[in-house]
C-alpha cells in the first residue's frame, strides 16, 4: 500500500510539473506586445488588421506581426494571431489571402472558431497549429474530442465552466489536446462571448469585431405589462446572463487552476493599456514562479498580488463561474464606472548621451519616453520594473526631441527626453498613483 501512495504522489507531481500552465497576454499594438513580453508571457495573443475579434484594436499590419514574432521569439515567446470571426460568405475569399500573408509572418498558431475558416486555415497552412476559440463554445469533452479529430491542438474552454467541469474534460481527452481557460478580465455577457446585442442595438456586429459594449450601458428592465417595477436579472442554470459582470479574477486561486489540468491561462484584454498588460501579466508571472517553486511561497505572498493587480483600471472582480454558478451578488457590478488607482505616463525607451541633445554643462544620460498622460518637474511618480519593484522617483528634468526645457509633458504621444535621477531600463514603464 505504501508503494502504491508513493507511485501516486509522485504520478501526480509529474504531472503539476508537465502541466505548469502557460502564461498568455493580449496585446493590441507593437508596443504593447513588447511590454508583454518583457513583463512575463509566456506566449502573446495578437490580432491582424482583418478576422479577428477587435476591430477596434490597434492591431497589426503584416509587416508589425513579422517585427512582433521576430521579438517575441528572440525572448522565447510564442506568438498566436487571432482570426476568430464568425464568417459570412464575402468573408470565404479574403481568408485564403490573409492565410497565404500569414506564411511570411510564421505566427506559432492560430486561433479560430469558425469551421469554414478552420478548413481554409488547415488548406492555405496545413502545418501550422490551429487553437479553437472560445467563441465556438467548447463547453464538454465531445466538444474537445471533435476538433482534436479535426487536426486542433488546443481548444478554449467556454467561460461559462467551472474547475469541476474543466477537470473533466481533461479526463476525457487526449493527453496531448491542450485547454485554454480565460483567467482574469472582463467578461462577456452573452454565451461565451457571442452577442447580439451589438447588431441590434447600433448595427454593429460584435462577432466581426466591431462590438460596441451595449452591455456596459446603463439599463432598467421593466416588463410591458407592469410599468415602473424595475425587476432585477439573475443568470440560469446553463449560466447564460444578460448584463455585464466583474472582471474575472483568479491570481488567488492559481493553485486549483494548475491542478485543474489546464495549459494555457489567458487573460483578456486586446484593448487594453501597455500599464494594464504590464500590471497584469508581472502579477500573474510572479504568481505562477512562486507556486512553481511552493505553495507555502505563494501563499505567503497573497496580499501582495491582490495589491499589485488592482494598480491597474478594473470593474470589481469576481470568480466567475469557476466554482459553481455565481448569483447576482457574486456575478453582476453595482457600479460599471472603471476603479482606477494608477494612470498611465509611458513607457522607457532608448538611452541617449546627453551632451548630444541639450547644450549645457551637465554629463550623462537621458532616456527617451512617449508622454501618454501629462506629468510635470519634480513630480513624484513610479518605476515598474518586469523583476516585480516599484522604485519611487521625481521627474528631474523633461526635454523635447529639440533639447529645449519643459516644465511638464502635456500632450499626448508627444516624444520627450527625461531625467529621473537614476539609471532606467528599456520598457519601464512609468505610472503615478492616483490620490
Amino acid at each position: 500500500m505504501s508503494e502504491r501512495i508513493k507511485f501516486m504522489e509522485n504520478f501526480v507531481s509529474d504531472n503539476k510539473q508537465r502541466r505548469h500552465p502557460e502564461l498568455l497576454i493580449p496585446a493590441s499594438s507593437l508596443e504593447v506586445l513588447k511590454v508583454a513580453v518583457i513583463f512575463g508571457a509566456d506566449a502573446v495573443y495578437i490580432g491582424g488588421e482583418v478576422f479577428g475579434l477587435r476591430a477596434k484594436a490597434k492591431n497589426f499590419t503584416l509587416e508589425e506581426m513579422k517585427e512582433g514574432v521576430k521579438f517575441a521569439h528572440e525572448h522565447n515567446v510564442k506568438v498566436y494571431v487571432t482570426a476568430n470571426i464568425l464568417a459570412h460568405n464575402r468573408d470565404l475569399e479574403g481568408a485564403y489571402e490573409y492565410f497565404e500573408e500569414l506564411k511570411d509572418v510564421k505566427p506559432d498558431a492560430l486561433i479560430i472558431s469558425d469551421p469554414a475558416i478552420f478548413t481554409i486555415a488547415k488548406e492555405v497552412l496545413p502545418d501550422m497549429e490551429i487553437h479553437i476559440s472560445t467563441q465556438a463554445n467548447n463547453t464538454n469533452y465531445g466538444t474537445f474530442n471533435f476538433w482534436y479529430k479535426q487536426g486542433a491542438k488546443r481548444v478554449v474552454t467556454a467561460r461559462e465552466l467551472s474547475l469541476e467541469e474543466i477537470k473533466e474534460i481533461r479526463r476525457n481527452i487526449p493527453d496531448d489536446l491542450e485547454i485554454e481557460t480565460f483567467v482574469h478580465g472582463a467578461m462577456c455577457i452573452s454565451y461565451s462571448g457571442r452577442c447580439l446585442l451589438s447588431s441590434f442595438m447600433a448595427g454593429r456586429d460584435a462577432n466581426q469585431g466591431a462590438c460596441t459594449h451595449p452591455c456596459r450601458w446603463k439599463y432598467s428592465v421593466v416588463e410591458e405589462s407592469r410599468p415602473g417595477q424595475y425587476m432585477p436579472v439573475y443568470e440560469n442554470e446553463r449560466g447564460t446572463y444578460i448584463f455585464n459582470s466583474k472582471d474575472l479574477c483568479m491570481i488567488e486561486h492559481i493553485k486549483e487552476l494548475v491542478e485543474s489540468g489546464i495549459d494555457s491561462l489567458k487573460i483578456e484584454g486586446r484593448m487594453k493599456t501597455a500599464l494594464y498588460v504590464a500590471t497584469v501579466a508581472r502579477t500573474y508571472r510572479m504568481a505562477l514562479d512562486d507556486y512553481k517553486e511552493s505553495e507555502e511561497l505563494y501563499k505567503s505572498r497573497l496580499s501582495f498580488y491582490k495589491e499589485e493587480i488592482a494598480k491597474c483600471t478594473y470593474r470589481q472582480y469576481t470568480t466567475g463561474f469557476f466554482f459553481g454558478k455565481p448569483d447576482e451578488n457574486t456575478q453582476i457590478y453595482d457600479s460599471n464606472t472603471y476603479i482606477k488607482e494608477y494612470t498611465y505616463l509611458g513607457i522607457i525607451g532608448d538611452e541617449v548621451d546627453r551632451s548630444n541633445i541639450v547644450k549645457d554643462d551637465n554629463v550623462g544620460v537621458l532616456y527617451e519616453i512617449e508622454q501618454r498622460n501629462k506629468f510635470t518637474i519634480r513630480e513624484q511618480i513610479e518605476l515598474m520594473k518586469p523583476d516585480g519593484t516599484n522604485v519611487e522617483v521625481t521627474v528631474m528634468e523633461i526635454f523635447d526631441e529639440d533639447g529645449n526645457k519643459m516644465e511638464s509633458a502635456p500632450h499626448p504621444k508627444q516624444k520627450l527626453l527625461i531625467n529621473l535621477g537614476t539609471k532606467l531600463d528599456k520598457y519601464d514603464i512609468l505610472r503615478r498613483k492616483e490620490k
